[in-house]
């Protein structure tokens, strides 16, 4: 698949967990708070297989669930499947008090080096900027306020599945996007690290993807990004580039 070399006037949206902060943090934190992890657990690909059993659950339920019993139950069972894989065999209230200070931390965060800046650039050259993340609506927004991302892109360009009502990796939500901001498909870039939301959203709707695959995770299917990336500067220099050539 052949990468769209110009932005012209166009837009970029990025994902928000793990692709403009850091969601390991908070995870790592509250394991070593509730469980007493030491610094030799391997957070890293215990955290990856709690972010899998999260897309799971959230696929079988039909899409994030955004309150009530459900979403509770699919936070809690994701920390015992995944932990499990790792010999750590959690009671109900181990994982309930897991998540719960999962869940506070996640709010003491900042974005990664060289977001901010990038974002800025784009839209001092009247590029559109976004963002589309998967949860509840208020869940998700306190998160982008602690980023310091609502005083710079306004409410009408945060899609939170929550709110639309259609959850990544459904096409018809980056549909949903281009049609509310009179878009094309071509116009659009989707920044995100997650393989199944969102470089398989993204592309099936016809987006021009770049994968921030910071982790090192394997590709889960045959789906091609137009760009794969694993740090900002990356980003940064492949959209810089595009806008720049479409700038001439």
């Amino acid at each position: 698949m052949d990468p769209i070399t110009s932005l012209s006037q166009k837009a970029v949206f990025f994902d928000v967990d793990d692709t403009l902060y850091d969601h390991l943090i908070p995870f790592r934190e509250a394991l070593q708070r509730v469980l007493g992890t030491g610094e030799d657990f391997p957070y890293a690909p215990a955290y990856h297989r709690m972010r899998y059993y999260s897309d799971k659950l959230s696929a079988e339920a039909g899409g994030t669930p955004t309150h009530g019993s459900e979403l509770s139950e699919m936070r809690t069972r994701r920390f015992s499947l995944s932990l499990a894989e790792f010999g750590i065999l959690l009671t109900g209230s181990q994982a309930e008090e897991v998540q719960s200070e999962y869940l506070n931390r996640q709010f003491d965060i900042t974005l990664f080096d060289g977001a901010r800046p990038l974002m800025d650039d784009l839209i001092g050259r009247g590029i559109i900027v976004g963002l589309i993340t998967n949860g509840p609506p208020e869940h998700q927004m306190k998160k982008i306020r602690a980023l310091g991302l609502s005083e710079l892109i306004p409410p009408e360009r945060i899609f939170i599945s929550g709110a639309v009502g259609i959850t990544k990796p459904d096409r018809k939500l980056f549909d949903h996007v281009t049609d509310a901001l009179n878009l094309t498909s071509a116009a659009c870039y989707y920044v995100g690290d997650s393989w199944r939301n969102d470089v398989v959203g993204a592309l099936e709707a016809d987006w021009n993807v770049l994968w921030f695959n910071h982790r090192g995770a394997e590709p889960e299917s045959s789906h091609s990004p137009h760009f794969k990336v694993d740090s900002y500067a990356d980003i940064a220099q492949i959209l810089l580039d595009a806008a720049g050539q479409a700038q001439k």
